[in-house]
């Protein structure tokens, strides 16, 4: 917990500082410049979405500039970049928010969202307004949109005739990748699994050489970043119905024309729905693409992973975070 609130802290006084400093987007030709720093590839959903939605809606006044594969910033400090006024958007998830706001670790719970249609009606009612504001007021980084990443499945390096996954059991002493922060950590502890913390860039190697043994992903991005070539079995858990943000610096919005903010937000909704239907399209598609390529793919005992995992939820000191009443008004969101 100290080393979280250092974090935020530093991050508040930083984001405090630039609003001080009169911190402004930065021009190119009379346009607001608005870089985006994102882990994901340029073939990735998110941002075709982003470069074929976003980008053109916002054309006449802002000069769009995305950077993938983590190439301008690294995984995990995109939002300090935004709060310390070097960076003016990325596409950040509820686990890196949680780093600095521990009751967003809520979102990111196993099994809390129920789909895609889910998180748009959880993003978009009032329940999210105290979380929005948060992050506002504290990070200088304001939420545009959510966007679908896809139910995570477990995707392991060695076939089914050599670990066959139908229980959390069945997971123990496997070492899956996932990213380093609290509440990714958490979750891969839950399924019953020893996660190993590791950035998305260094996951294919780290399969192909056997330095971890799964990672968990939507199945979009196991094709997107090719980890079908070095894993032998996929195992549908459905553990969590995956989300990202569009960011973007509070300061860059706050510099904006009110004609200029409604067309950021409706470009960014234009966005995150188209890659929320290519994304539910392309995995409705992919289980017979990995059948194929020689994958063992099937369904486990989801009932005992969900009780396992949402029961490890409700005793952890994450919900502890949680406000009163919101996971119940999460529920019936999703009837």
């Amino acid at each position: 917990m100290t080393a979280t609130i250092n974090r935020r802290t530093f991050v508040s006084a930083a984001a405090a500082a630039a609003l001080a400093a009169g911190a402004m987007p930065a021009f190119a030709q009379d346009k607001i410049r608005l870089r985006l720093s994102a882990v994901q590839s340029e073939t990735d959903q998110r941002s075709v979405a982003m470069l074929e939605k976003f980008a053109p809606m916002v054309s006449d006044f802002a000069d769009f500039q995305p950077h993938w594969n983590g190439t301008l910033f690294q995984q995990g400090t995109e939002l300090e970049a935004i709060a310390s006024g070097d960076l003016e958007m990325s596409i950040t998830s509820a686990q890196e928010l949680a780093t600095f706001f521990p009751e967003f670790s809520i979102f990111t719970a196993g099994y809390v969202h129920q789909s895609a249609e889910h998180q748009v009606k959880v993003f978009n009612d009032p329940l999210m307004d105290p979380f929005k504001q948060k992050v506002e007021d504290e990070l200088g980084v304001k939420l545009l949109s959510v966007m679908y990443l896809g139910r995570r499945q477990v995707n392991l390096r060695m076939p089914k005739a050599e670990r066959t996954v139908m229980t959390p059991a069945d997971l123990a002493g496997v070492n899956l990748r996932m990213p380093g922060s609290d509440a990714w950590q958490f979750l891969g502890r839950a399924l019953g699994a020893n996660p190993t913390p590791m950035a998305f860039t260094e996951v294919y190697t780290a399969l192909q050489t056997g330095a971890v043994d799964g990672q968990d992903n939507p199945l979009p991005t196991v094709v997107d970043a090719k980890f079908y070539e070095v894993t032998k079995q996929i195992i549908l858990t459905s553990h969590l119905v995956d989300l990202n943000y569009i960011a973007l610096s509070k300061a860059a919005w706050d510099a904006m024309s009110a004609e200029q903010q409604a067309k950021v937000q409706e470009a960014a909704d234009a966005a995150a729905d188209f890659g929320r239907q290519n994304q539910l399209a392309k995995e409705g598609e992919l289980v017979s693409f990995f059948e194929g390529q020689g994958l063992d793919v099937y369904e486990p005992d989801v009932a005992a992973f969900r009780d396992q995992v949402q029961k490890a939820y409700i005793e952890s000191d994450f919900a502890k975070d949680w406000p009163a009443g919101v996971l119940e008004q999460i529920n019936a969101l999703g009837g």
